[in-house]
């Protein structure tokens, strides 16, 4: 089986690194991580708009393009290569996702329209603090159709429309939208790590709300959603971790150290042969997630969260190694090595840490292979 891509797509790939190369240069993601009044290029955000790409996975009746996964898998891939500033993953990710899974008709034809045109940037809003989301009772709850309680952190919370929040209601949790431009809803920005995906502490007293899907479906939904939401982050990740190689790779070419180019150390070599063996590894899980995220097929769990944790170790892996590489300029704010850096962190810790996707993983596959849960764990 061929999971890679086909002509067409590997066309519009190839568009897309031309179009980001030119519009993203390093320099704009440097001003923008040293600029504190914004977290994302808001011309960027536009002019991918305009091309479609917000409404890939959105179907033609919702106003999308509805090209589908596969092509946003590598439109993804390219977003990650450059670190775009831009809240494509919150949006497209999560709250779009969120809406195709559990969204009535009217609230289909509501917000997804206006997401596929990039009129509204969207985000997800689980967390309560330190922790899983199970690591406490929820103290967000709804009560009237109105949403009380404080989520941090929420990534893009501070310049998304709206929210896809998790509460407490008396049927289980539940997901809901919530629009953040209204006098019951306060947002405060936090420090990031990465300044170009900006996160936000988020208070409701009251908030309208809607609920999506059935009462208490809320646990299953967002499992549903971040399943998804895995595969194309992993996609960013390799992304990001492909560019990492090529940097140290060549910068390894061009760097001489006592007359002799720094490439030529055996230790150098080994350390870009195993930045490419975890890249490689990375890409094949990614690619057979994209594909059972494509069809809906029954091993998504598995496959993504197979994906997930191997596009996390190879980019955080080759961010760490691309900053050794580099030596000493690695480690200035002048280098393009720490914005990977901290891209690599922040994206490892969406969605879930790297430990619950490890214990999904074993969950999914003791799923489809029974006799896994009596296995011990040196047989495993």
């Amino acid at each position: 089986m061929n999971f890679d891509y086909s002509d067409e797509q590997t066309s519009l790939k190839r568009e897309a690194r031309r179009f980001l190369e030119a519009r993203c240069p390093g320099a704009a993601v440097h001003e923008l991580s040293n600029d504190g009044d914004r977290s994302y290029d808001r011309a960027l955000w536009t002019g991918i708009a305009e091309l479609g790409w917000l409404g890939a996975a959105i179907p033609e009746s919702y106003g999308g393009s509805g090209i589908g996964y596969i092509e946003l898998c590598a439109i993804a891939e390219e977003l990650g290569r450059v670190l775009a500033p831009v809240p494509v993953a919150s949006t497209l990710y999560f709250f779009v996702e969120a809406l195709l899974r559990g969204g009535s008709p009217a609230q289909r034809s509501h917000w997804l329209p206006r997401a596929a045109a990039g009129r509204v940037i969207g985000c997800l809003a689980t967390s309560e603090g330190p922790g899983g989301i199970g690591a406490r009772p929820l103290a967000a709850s709804v009560e009237g159709g109105r949403l009380t309680g404080v989520k941090i952190p929420v990534t893009d919370g501070d310049v998304a429309d709206a929210a896809i929040v998790l509460a407490a209601e008396a049927g289980g949790p539940g997901l809901y939208i919530v629009e953040l431009e209204q006098p019951t809803v306060k947002r405060e920005r936090l420090a990031s790590l990465d300044a170009t995906r900006g996160i936000a502490r988020l208070s409701f007293s009251a908030a309208p709300a809607e609920r999506l899907g059935a009462p208490g479906e809320g646990r299953r939904l967002l499992e549903e959603v971040n399943y998804r939401a895995a595969v194309l982050l992993a996609f960013e990740q390799l992304g990001g971790a492909d560019r990492c190689l090529e940097a140290a790779r060549d910068y390894a070419l061009q760097r001489y150290a006592f007359g002799r180019q720094v490439g030529a150390n055996q230790a150098i070599k080994h350390r870009l042969a195993d930045m490419y063996v975890k890249n490689e590894l990375a890409r094949s899980t990614a690619y057979y997630a994209a594909w059972a995220l494509n069809t809906n097929a029954t091993e998504l769990p598995a496959a993504a969260a197979a994906a997930r944790l191997a596009a996390s170790d190879a980019f955080n892996f080759a961010s760490r190694e691309n900053i050794q590489i580099h030596g000493g300029m690695g480690f200035t704010r002048e280098a393009d090595a720490h914005l990977y850096f901290r891209r690599a962190r922040q994206l490892s810790l969406v969605a879930g840490s790297l430990a619950s996707w490890g214990e999904s993983l074993v969950c999914a596959l003791s799923r489809r292979f029974p006799r896994m849960e009596h296995s011990t764990a040196a047989e495993v």
